[in-house]
């Protein structure tokens, strides 16, 4: 292994998901491990160009894996969209002889962090982290899966509502570009449909879709709606069913913020915790400005530049499936 790195910082950056905490962990002891010291940032880019960082040891992580969202907190800085601010943040890296960062977040994390691997010769690794699983590189990013269950478990809930008052359930979770945690907690919850930023969906199919299940008379029905759909805000869905369909009662639920908290599942602390290993396993042998990621059960390393700009496409297959399952 290369020790051109002695000391790696650690930073989560954009939204929270559930994971960040176990990644945290594994960056750090994995570092500790290889005889390394560590340092977090406290508020992403921004808490960089304040020099608000703090050394890490073992204790510092210790109890940490159960819990959502980051212990090291989160910020967007319009600061450091400025060549001014990256300076600032990359001046403060190097006073403390930080040789390399490990950023952990999405598409705007990496962006930032490329920019700062470009401008100023810090060693970078991405680690996706983020609800939305939109990155190239990746199977599945982490808090992904906490968030898909969470939705279940509330749509779960509010079908025995629905069931017991015949009503239909307009449900709107988040994906303002993406439509993963809609598609696949549609098919999971048996949505009647799926509404999705991907697919320009009208109201005619909707309305046929709410026709055959008055056809099949079934007694309650939940729409999945992502927030970045093209019909428009929810309520405004809603008005128009009400206003096509003023016989059922129609009821809008969004579940908003609860979808980024909680305890990560199983799956999100394995993958935080494997992919924040390989992150720091992958600078000390010489990657850079790469994320790491799984594919089919196997860590893989992909450029920063391709996880930003490629994108994954939707499994329309897993959408005809709903389709057929919910009529």
């Amino acid at each position: 292994m290369s020790h051109e790195i002695n000391n790696i910082a650690v930073l989560t950056s954009g939204g929270d998901a559930p994971g960040m905490n176990a990644a945290i962990r594994a960056v750090t002891r994995t570092a500790l491990y290889h005889g390394r010291r560590v340092y977090g940032v406290y508020r992403g880019y921004e808490g960089m160009i304040e020099n608000d960082l703090v050394e890490l040891n073992t204790a510092s992580v210790k109890h940490i894996l159960a819990q959502g969202g980051t212990f090291l907190k989160s910020a967007r800085s319009q600061e450091f969209r400025t060549p001014e601010g990256r300076a600032k943040a990359a001046q403060n890296l190097k006073d403390r002889d930080i040789d390399a960062l490990v950023v952990i977040g999405g598409d705007g994390s990496f962006t930032g962090a490329l920019k700062l691997a470009d401008e100023h010769g810090i060693k970078v690794i991405g680690v996706p982290g983020t609800i939305d699983n939109d990155l190239y590189g990746t199977d599945f990013t982490i808090g992904y899966d906490t968030a898909t269950n969470t939705v279940i478990e509330s749509v779960d809930k509010i079908r025995d509502t629905a069931s017991s008052h015949n009503r239909l359930f307009l449900v709107e979770v988040m994906g303002r570009d993406t439509g993963y945690i809609a598609a696949s907690t549609g098919l999971a919850t048996g949505a009647l449909s799926i509404i999705l930023p991907e697919k320009k969906a009208t109201y005619e199919e909707l309305f046929a879709d709410l026709k055959s299940a008055q056809a099949h008379k079934k007694t309650s029905n939940i729409i999945m709606v992502a927030e970045g759909n093209h019909l428009g805000d929810i309520f405004e869905i809603a008005a128009a069913v009400r206003n096509e369909f003023p016989e059922m009662d129609v009821k809008v639920t969004t579940l908003g913020h609860t979808q980024r908290g909680g305890s990560p599942t199983t799956n999100d602390r394995v993958l935080a915790s494997v992919l924040g290993h390989y992150a720091v396993k992958g600078l000390l042998e010489g990657k850079q400005k790469v994320m790491a990621g799984m594919i089919n059960q196997k860590v893989v390393f992909t450029s920063l530049e391709n996880a930003i700009s490629k994108t994954t496409e939707l499994d329309e297959e897993m959408l005809t499936i709903a389709k057929i399952l919910a009529t």
